[in-house]
């Protein structure tokens, strides 16, 4: 089943969990949760797409600058750098960032990245790529792209202008390629 932002389809059970405090007798969190998958109100579940449905993304004519990651939530740089992601896709109005989940690469269930953006407050659109080898289509986001994780193309389609990083980004790296490209 395929969940986006509340919009439900098809057959589903709706139960809702409320903890209360029993000292405080008080609503602490109410959570919705929707064909097993928890949802928060900043949650978001991501929409798992194709390499075309990569290449859209990557070659859309926005004016915003567009920062693509490509991360793993069983990849420890990957984790790290997501809030300096977060703070861009958050301070940045110029630019749009979208993080791009190879988890289904070794486990074909979604779940545990749904689960992941949730317990994250994931604000970025969230997508889980689905392509079963990565080395036939790795070269086709960028020629220097050993596969390795993490990994980022940052994009200006008004100018023509790109910059791939591969490997963990650092506290204003991201900053500084973004005004590179500008």
């Amino acid at each position: 089943m395929n969940l986006r932002c509340f919009g439900l389809s098809g057959s589903f059970n709706l139960r809702m969990l409320v903890i209360v405090s029993s000292k405080m007798k008080f609503l602490t969190g109410v959570v919705l949760f929707v064909g097993g998958v928890a949802v928060s109100g900043k949650g978001q579940n991501p929409e798992t797409i194709n390499l075309s449905g990569l290449q859209k993304v990557i070659h859309s004519a926005a004016n915003k600058i567009q920062v693509v990651n490509f991360w793993a939530t069983w990849c420890a740089p990957c984790v790290t750098e997501l809030p300096i992601l977060e703070k861009v896709n958050n301070d940045r109005q110029d630019v749009q960032v979208t993080l791009v989940s190879m988890d289904l690469d070794l486990d074909p269930n979604p779940e545990k990245v749904y689960r992941f953006v949730s317990r994250k407050k994931i604000a970025s659109k969230v997508l889980l790529l689905k392509e079963p080898d990565p080395n036939s289509w790795i070269a086709q986001v960028d020629t220097n792209w050993t596969g390795s994780l993490p990994a980022t193309l940052i994009i200006n389609n008004v100018n023509g202008k790109r910059k791939f990083i591969e490997g963990a980004l650092h506290e204003g790296e991201l900053e500084k390629s973004i005004d590179e490209i500008k």
